[in-house]
């Protein structure tokens, strides 16, 4: 669990807390923020420092500007719909650092909150700058990180800027999201189940390897099922495929065995003639994948057994999609992974989705309520479950 200074460990009150989130979030064509999930992810963070009369400047990065201003990057339209959530103008500054940043900071008064522009419309962020965190830090009395999504990244507002401020503490999303993924490493409750699915076997291998030596059993779909499937000797088709990893996966289902843990491959799945688009789909089993055709989901009898692999489990850990789930057409083993999910949780087991795809997946099927907890950083919990230390919580302040 996190032995890290937490928000509630802070002397908030009446001090300017510079907060880094995860405010990452698409725009669409008009520059609208399309999907609040991360802002909304933030609130209880930014509420609880505003209650305790801090006065509260947040900073995020947007996208991928290269380390120049983009326009269509800013993040104005995400200080508008956070106003829209908190009922309460939030001020925004064009720029993270400088006197556009100065300025509103030192207008802030106790319990306002304010929002600085992309960190990544400056090279130095992503470089960890040392001169660049200065600045930042010098904009805060107190430091909390909340962007858990940007947790493995050794960045200046993530790192560099813990150096140049007296205390640096967990928000309550960061502390939610390393508890939960501790809980599935250092104490499940057992039986414990992996599920593990899309495109690359080569983005699990370490996850993988570490999460064998903890769970009973291993289910494995999505298009990293092929790469296994190959390992078996079995042709796949079109289907995507990692040649090289086939010797991974191999080794995989091998090491499994000798531990005494259960990998259970699909039996059957959906093929189609394309993978990009919707078209006439076939069920076949997994020794007689077409030629020319493409896997796009596992197979009924697959999801059966995957259902019930998942019936009795006291913990369970999901990443990756079962199928190309973004096409309806294709999203049927993926949705009803999201609501064995659901219902294991409801009889009580811990059930941790994986960020990215999967944090799409488990929304599409409208259930991200109904499992315990949805992680919002995709490359941060694969590095996590892993075994690696974050460093955007390693350079938080320990607690004594």
């Amino acid at each position: 669990m996190l032995n890290k200074l937490t928000v509630r460990d802070l002397p908030v009150a009446g001090k300017r807390v510079l907060t880094r989130v995860d405010f990452n979030v698409p725009l669409d064509k008009q520059g609208n923020v399309a999907d609040a999930t991360r802002i909304v992810a933030s609130l209880p963070t930014v509420r609880y420092m505003m209650e305790k009369g801090a006065r509260v400047l947040l900073m995020s990065h947007l996208g991928r500007p290269k380390g120049k201003r983009v326009d269509s990057m800013s993040l104005h339209p995400v200080a508008e719909k956070l106003a829209t959530f908190l009922r309460k103008d939030v001020p925004f500054a064009d720029d993270c650092v400088g006197d556009p940043a100065r300025r509103v900071a030192l207008s802030l008064k106790d319990g306002d909150v304010a929002l600085l522009e992309n960190l990544r419309f400056h090279p130095e962020e992503e470089a960890n700058d040392p001169e660049f965190s200065r600045e930042l830090a010098s904009l805060g009395e107190l430091y909390v990180n909340d962007a858990f999504g940007s947790a493995h990244r050794a960045h200046a507002s993530t790192v560099g800027v813990t150096e140049h401020i007296g205390q640096s503490a967990a928000g309550f999303l960061m502390q939610k999201e390393v508890d939960y993924l501790s809980r599935v490493l250092d104490e499940p409750k057992r039986p414990f189940v992996a599920v593990f699915g899309g495109a690359k076997v080569s983005d699990k291998i370490p996850v993988l390897k570490n999460i064998m030596q903890r769970v009973d059993k291993v289910l494995v779909g999505g298009g990293m099922m092929f790469t296994f499937l190959a390992s078996r000797g079995l042709k796949v088709g079109n289907s995507i495929l990692e040649a090289d990893s086939i010797p991974l996966a191999r080794d995989i289902v091998e090491q499994a065995a000798a531990m005494g843990v259960q990998v259970v491959l699909p039996v059957d799945c959906v093929v189609s003639a394309s993978a990009s688009e919707a078209g006439k789909t076939t069920i076949v089993p997994v020794e007689a994948i077409p030629d020319g055709m493409v896997g796009v989901d596992v197979g009924p009898r697959t999801t059966a057994l995957f259902k019930e692999a998942l019936a009795g489990a006291r913990t369970i850990l999901w990443n990756g999609p079962m199928g190309v789930f973004e096409i309806d057409a294709y999203a049927t083993g993926t949705l009803q992974v999201a609501k064995a999910l659901a219902e294991a949780t409801a009889q009580g087991a811990v059930t941790v989705v994986g960020g990215g795809d999967s944090a799409a997946a488990i929304a599409k099927a409208g259930l991200e309520l109904a499992v315990s907890h949805v992680s919002t950083g995709g490359g941060a919990s694969l590095e996590f479950l892993q075994g690696l230390e974050l460093p955007g919580v390693a350079a938080l302040t320990d607690k004594a």
